[in-house]
């Protein structure tokens, strides 16, 4: 997918392309700030509380700063910077000793990228990619020889090629900007929180058999792996859900006089997207609001952080239907839509609303709990 539809899709609060690309780059992008800053050994500052930041940066000013970007930068070199300085940001929150960090993630990049086992492999492939992208430029491509993989500093490639070190640097920052950063961010920042994934593309292609491995194959490994048993408790299911209003419908449109409509909100109570919106434009959601009871809507905050952030609201969230039983509360899907979570995570939060009658689920939250 292009970049520019991309972009029109987080305006459009597109789910799928929120997950897929935002948080993707996010997650690709926190990888590289992790290593260089030990992000996910520091409280506050795991993956979704400082993606979640970013995206409601972006919201607050209407999407403008990717809308925005120099047509010469692909978005995930400026999502990756955008993501840097919302990182930079938490850390002179968390510790006052980071307020003279770099505004710049080129050097924490290559830092990544050095990082590696295959290190001399890893400088020599993105010789090559800033080589083929630049095959026109003899210059271009004897700086990123000299500087990723002869190991040169600026100051040597400058008194080699006779130019200025402003010159080499402007022209370093461009290889950056251009081809270095999509690269790494495209083809080897995957994994986890902890570490990185060092993978070339030809590697990830020797494992394409893999494909053809159908989850038949799969699934009889695993049997053993849930002790009460592999396969759902369909009894538990349906006694819980014998009747729809226990199921809460995927498309809600109107509301009876005493059902109130339970959506994922951000704690900024911006109800711009999603089921949010629809609480806002149809259910009596209040902008500025993002948490409790407000018109025939109930917000319980889901972009502050992981999902123990979110637990303290849902079991007000519970208390408060215990307590009014005259209501009916059809929770929606809170959390994973643009707040970027999996039904398996947020689920679990609503164990304890099993029992309580005037609770409705979505179906996909009921798969989990049974």
């Amino acid at each position: 997918m292009t970049d520019e539809l991309i972009i029109k899709g987080l305006c459009n609060f597109d789910e799928k392309i929120t997950k897929n690309y935002f948080y993707d780059y996010c997650r690709k992008a926190y990888n590289i700030f992790d290593f260089k800053y030990n992000l996910s050994h520091k409280t506050g500052l795991d993956f979704y509380s400082l993606a979640h930041d970013y995206y409601i940066f972006l919201l607050t000013h209407e999407f403008k700063p990717l809308l925005d970007r120099p047509q010469n930068v692909k978005l995930s070199t400026w999502m990756t910077n955008g993501f840097h300085f919302v990182v930079l940001d938490a850390l002179k929150d968390y510790n006052k000793e980071f307020s003279q960090l770099p505004d710049t993630a080129s050097d924490d990049i290559l830092d990544y990228i050095r990082s590696t086992d295959n290190d001399e492999r890893m400088m020599e492939l993105v010789a090559d990619e800033v080589s083929s992208h630049y095959a026109n430029d003899r210059v271009m491509q004897e700086i990123s020889y000299m500087l990723f993989y002869a190991g040169f500093q600026q100051k040597d490639v400058a008194a080699r090629l006779k130019m200025t070190p402003s010159a080499v640097n402007q022209r370093y920052k461009k290889i950056m900007d251009e081809v270095v950063t999509p690269f790494i961010i495209e083809n080897y920042s995957q994994g986890t929180y902890q570490g990185s994934l060092y993978e070339s593309p030809k590697t990830r292609e020797s494992f394409s058999y893999c494909e053809n491995i159908s989850d038949h194959d799969i699934m009889p490994k695993f049997s053993s792996i849930n002790k009460i048993g592999a396969m759902p408790n369909h009894n538990f299911f349906s006694k819980k859900c014998a009747s729809d209003d226990r199921i809460t419908s995927d498309n809600i449109t109107v509301l009876a006089p005493k059902e109130i409509f339970v959506f994922g909100s951000n704690l900024l109570g911006m109800h711009a997207g999603g089921a949010a919106r629809t609480a806002y434009k149809r259910f009596g959601a209040e902008m500025g609001n993002g948490d409790g009871l407000q018109g025939q809507s109930y917000a319980i905050p889901t972009m502050q952080g992981g999902v123990e952030t979110i637990k303290p609201y849902v079991d007000k969230f519970i208390e408060f239907a215990k307590q009014h039983p005259e209501m009916r509360f059809l929770v929606t899907p809170i959390g994973c839509g643009i707040a970027g979570f999996e039904p398996e995570d947020i689920a679990p939060l609503f164990k304890e609303a099993v029992d309580i009658e005037n609770v409705a689920l979505p179906k996909s939250f009921w798969e989990v709990l049974s």
